[in-house]
C-alpha cells in the first residue's frame, strides 16, 4: 500500500529525490558543486601553464606553443560540440522532466538510447577531424595537434552523457568532482610527458603541444572512472526509483530518439556561441591584421596566443562561474516548466541573473585590477598581455551573460528564440571584425566579441521579460548595487597593486605572486563586507547567510 502511495504521489525517500523544494537554494547549491569542479579545473587548467612554458622554452617559444595549442582546442571544442550533439545537455534536461513527473523508467531509457547515439557519432566525427584535418589546418604543425585530439573526441561524449544524467537528478556533485579528476589526470600526463620530451629527449616544442593535446584523452579516462564510481555507490538508490516508476506515459524508441535529437540542436548552436566567435577570430585575425600592421606570421601567430589564448585561459576562470550556473538552472527550469509553475519559474529567472550578477561582476572587476601581476605570474611580464588580460575580462561580463542566458531559454523551451538571438550577435560579431581590428588592432576580436554578445543578450533579457515578466527592475537595483561595490573594490585593489608595485619590481614572479595574493585578500575582503554589510548576499545568496554574517560580526 505504501508503495502503492509512494508510484502516485512521485514521493521518494531515496536521497536522490530529496530535494530541497526552494528553486533558490537549489541553484545555489547545485551552482556551489558545479562551481567548485569548474573553478578547480580551470585554476588547475591555468596553473600548469607556471610549469609548462619554463619546459617549452623562452617567452617567444611558449607564445607560439600557446598559438598552437589554442588553435587546436579551438578546432576541437568544435567537433565535441558535434560529437556530443549537445545530447548530454538535452539529457539533463529531459531526465529532469521526466523525474518531476515520476517517470524514472523513461528518464533510463532516454539515458541509454542517447549512449548509443553518443557511441556513433562520437565514431563518425573522431574520424573526421582525425582524417580530414589537412583541410582546416592553417599550417602543417596543426595537423598532429588536431589528430592527436580526435582520440578524446571517441570517449569524451560518453563521459559528458553520464554527467547530463546525473545532474538531471540535480546531482551535482559527480560532475564537479569527475572534472576535477579529469583534470588533474590530464594535467599530470601532460607535464610528465612535456618533461620527456624538452628535458630529456630535447626534442621540438610542436611534439609537447602534440602529446600535450592528447593528454585530453587521458583525462577522460579518468573522468568516466570518477562517475563509474559514483553510480555504483547509488546504483540501489537509481533502482528503487525505477521500480516505483509511476509508468503512466509510454514512449517508443523512436520517440525517445527524436525526443533527444529535437532538444539536442539548440545545445549545439547555442553551446558553441564561445567556439564560434573564437573560430571567427582564429581564421580572420592573422589575415586582417597584414592589412594594418608590418608584421610577420610568426609574430602574427604570437599576437594571437596573447588574447586568444594566454589572456583567455584567465578569463574563462572566470567565465566558469557562468558555466556552473547553466548546469545547475537547466533541471531547475525544466522541471519547473513541467509542473506548470510560472511563477516559480519567473522566480527562478530573477535568482539566477542575481546569482550571476553578484559572482560575476566582482570576479571581472577583481581580474581587471589584478591583471599585471596575475598575467606576470602565468607568463611573464608583458605589457601587452596585461592590457589584453583587462579588456578581456569586462568582456568575460558579457560572454558569461550569455551563456547563463542561453541556458534560462533552453531550460524553459525558448530554443528557437535563443538560436536566432545567438545567429544576430554573430552577425554582429562578423560585420565588426574587420572595422574593430582596423581600430584596435590586437583588442580588436576581444571589442567585436563584446559587442556581438551584448546584442544577444539585450535580446534574450528583453525575450525573457516579455514573455515571464521576471523582477526586472528589482534585478536592475541590484545589479546597481552590485556595481557600484565592484567598483569600489576595484579602485581598492588596484591601489593595492600600484602601492606594492612602487617598491616591488613586478617582472618578478615572485614579487607578482606576493602582490596578488595581499591584493586578492584585501579586495575581495571588501567586496564581502559590502554585499554582507547591506543584506544584499542575504537577499540574493539566500538567508543561510546570515549566519556567516554574525559570525565575522557584521551586523
Amino acid at each position: 500500500m505504501a508503495n502503492e502511495t509512494r508510484r502516485r504521489t512521485g514521493s521518494n525517500s531515496s536521497p536522490l529525490t530529496n530535494q530541497n523544494h526552494n528553486s533558490q537554494e537549489s541553484l545555489v547549491r547545485g551552482s556551489a558543486w558545479i562551481t567548485a569542479g569548474s573553478i578547480f579545473s580551470r585554476i588547475l587548467g591555468a596553473v600548469y601553464i607556471m610549469l609548462w612554458l619554463p619546459m617549452i622554452g623562452n617567452a617567444e617559444t611558449g607564445n607560439l606553443a600557446n598559438s598552437l595549442f589554442g588553435k587546436g582546442y579551438n578546432i576541437y571544442s568544435v567537433f565535441l560540440l558535434i560529437s556530443t550533439a549537445g545530447i548530454p545537455g538535452a539529457i539533463a534536461k529531459q531526465v529532469a522532466h521526466y523525474n518531476t513527473l515520476n517517470e524514472y523508467r523513461v528518464g533510463q531509457r532516454l539515458f541509454k538510447t542517447g549512449v548509443k547515439l553518443m557511441a556513433i557519432l562520437g565514431v563518425i566525427s573522431a574520424a573526421v577531424m582525425y582524417f580530414a584535418a589537412p583541410l582546416y589546418a592553417q599550417s602543417a604543425p596543426e595537423i598532429p595537434v588536431y589528430r592527436s585530439l580526435s582520440a578524446a573526441i571517441l570517449i569524451i561524449p560518453f563521459l559528458s552523457i553520464i554527467r547530463g544524467y546525473f545532474q538531471g537528478f540535480n546531482q551535482m556533485a559527480p560532475s564537479a568532482v569527475s572534472q576535477f579528476v579529469e583534470q588533474l589526470a590530464r594535467i599530470i600526463y601532460l607535464l610528465g610527458a612535456t618533461f620527456v620530451i624538452m628535458e630529456i629527449q630535447h626534442g621540438h616544442y610542436t611534439e609537447a603541444v602534440v602529446q600535450s593535446t592528447f593528454a585530453a584523452f587521458i583525462g577522460a579516462i579518468f573522468g568516466i572512472l570518477t562517475l563509474g564510481w559514483f553510480y555504483w555507490r547509488q546504483r540501489h538508490d537509481f533502482q528503487t526509483l525505477i521500480a516505483n516508476s509511476n509508468d503512466d506515459i509510454k514512449v517508443s524508441t523512436r520517440d525517445l530518439i527524436m525526443d533527444i535529437v529535437q532538444q539536442s540542436i539548440p545545445f549545439i548552436i547555442l553551446g558553441s556561441g564561445i567556439a564560434i566567435f573564437q573560430l571567427i577570430d582564429q581564421y580572420t585575425f592573422n589575415q586582417f591584421m597584414r592589412h594594418f600592421v608590418i608584421a610577420s606570421s610568426r609574430q602574427l601567430d604570437i599576437f594571437f596566443a596573447i588574447f586568444n589564448f594566454n589572456a583567455n585561459k584567465l578569463v574563462m576562470i572566470v567565465i566558469s562561474f557562468a558555466s556552473a550556473m547553466s548546469v545547475a538552472s537547466i533541471p531547475l527550469l525544466s522541471a519547473a516548466h513541467a509542473r506548470d509553475d510560472r511563477k516559480d519559474m519567473s522566480r527562478q529567472i530573477a535568482n539566477i541573473l542575481q546569482l550571476f550578477l553578484i559572482i560575476m561582476l566582482p570576479a571581472s572587476f577583481g581580474v581587471a585590477a589584478v591583471a599585471g601581476p596575475l598575467y606576470t605570474l602565468f607568463y611573464g611580464y608583458d605589457l601587452l598581455g596585461i592590457h589584453v588580460l583587462q579588456v578581456n575580462a569586462f568582456t568575460a561580463i558579457l560572454m558569461g551573460l550569455f551563456t547563463v542566458l542561453a541556458a534560462i531559454l533552453q531550460g524553459l523551451y525558448q530554443n528557437r528564440a535563443a538560436m536566432f538571438y545567438l545567429i544576430i550577435g554573430t552577425a554582429v560579431k562578423i560585420v565588426l571584425q574587420y572595422p574593430a581590428i582596423a581600430i584596435f588592432k590586437v583588442y580588436g576580436p576581444l571589442i567585436s566579441t563584446a559587442l556581438g554578445m551584448l546584442v544577444t543578450s539585450a535580446l534574450m533579457i528583453e525575450s525573457l521579460y516579455q514573455v515571464y515578466h521576471f523582477k526586472l527592475e528589482q534585478t536592475a537595483r541590484r545589479m546597481l548595487a552590485i556595481l557600484i561595490f565592484s567598483l569600489i573594490m576595484f579602485v581598492v585593489t588596484i591601489g593595492v597593486v600600484h602601492l606594492f608595485g612602487l617598491f616591488l619590481p613586478e617582472t618578478r614572479k615572485i614579487y607578482a605572486a606576493f602582490i596578488l595574493f595581499v591584493a586578492v585578500i584585501i579586495g575581495g575582503g571588501v567586496y564581502a563586507f559590502l554585499i554582507l554589510r547591506t543584506r544584499l548576499a542575504d537577499r540574493i545568496l539566500g538567508t543561510k547567510i546570515g549566519g556567516l554574517r554574525r559570525r565575522l560580526h557584521i551586523q
